[in-house]
């Protein structure tokens, strides 16, 4: 397997394939969105436990992919 970011395309060109339509409609929650803007301040203030460190990086890497998701999804197949 390649690097983790071959990982993340191959991931959002399959979210992609759901059609463009749906994958534009993807959001986080209200519940995720809070806890995710906490997680960014608290990081911005270097209060972050290792816990929460890992949830947020998680947070970003779904966001990745999301955001990759949705590009792809206008994108014609090469």
């Amino acid at each position: 397997m390649g690097n983790i970011y071959s990982a993340y395309d191959q991931l959002a060109g399959i979210l992609a394939k759901l059609g463009p339509e749906e994958v534009m409609k993807l959001r986080a929650t209200d519940e995720m969105q809070v806890r995710m803007e906490l997680l960014l301040r608290k990081s911005r203030e270097n209060i972050l436990s290792i816990v929460e460190k890992d949830e947020l990086d998680h947070f970003i890497v779904l966001e990745r992919l999301v955001r990759l998701a949705k590009i792809r999804a206008y994108q014609p197949e090469a």
